[in-house]
């Protein structure tokens, strides 16, 4: 376990000293508790059609989730039994974990300072996936692009979902908010 009382995240100490008063100047705040912050990122990986052909690309889907965000990823189960796509119910389906925290602050740092450089012509995230409630989604074509994944062992590339959802009502604050995080918008 952390001792929190030494080490906070870069960002987490950023968003207290910088971010917090930025944008209760810019949206003229009255109380602190009014300010937006991150509640929490959720990252899906969906095996797809590999799953149905070998259960085990679930586990393997599960493996590298766990090392990508450092938290012990869950398999995610099909709720109904889909015979045009041959899914049976409860067949493994991909896998997702959700971040909170330390970790939540951790995982935005990597994804915006390492992850994103990286991913092959890159122009930023498309400005327009927020869900009108300050919640933003978007994904990544191959979950290489983090450097945990050792590239040689790697059996399959996935597509991975990253959903962060902030306490903001409307979607102009939450991209401000993440704005103030250093997250490209391309538009």
């Amino acid at each position: 376990m952390l001792d929190t009382e030494r080490y906070r995240p870069r960002l987490r100490i950023a968003f207290d000293e910088k971010i917090r008063p930025a944008m209760k100047e810019e949206f003229g705040y009255k109380n602190d508790m009014q300010i937006p912050r991150l509640d929490k990122i959720v990252l899906n990986i969906g095996a797809g059609r590999a799953s149905v052909r070998d259960s085990k690309k679930a586990k393997s889907a599960q493996e590298d989730l766990t090392t990508i965000s450092g938290q012990k990823a869950v398999i995610t189960k099909a709720k109904k039994s889909i015979a045009g796509f041959r899914v049976r119910e409860d067949m493994p389906l991909g896998a997702k974990v959700t971040l909170r925290g330390f970790q939540m602050y951790e995982f935005i740092d990597r994804l915006v300072t390492i992850a994103m450089p990286r991913i092959r012509d890159f122009r930023g995230v498309p400005g327009r996936s927020f869900d009108g409630r300050g919640n933003y989604a978007f994904g990544i074509k191959e979950h290489i692009v983090f450097p945990e994944i050792n590239f040689d062992k790697v059996d399959e590339m996935w597509g991975l979902d990253v959903v962060i959802a902030t306490t903001a009502d409307t979607d102009a604050e939450a991209k401000a908010l993440l704005g103030h995080f250093n997250v490209p918008f391309n538009s």
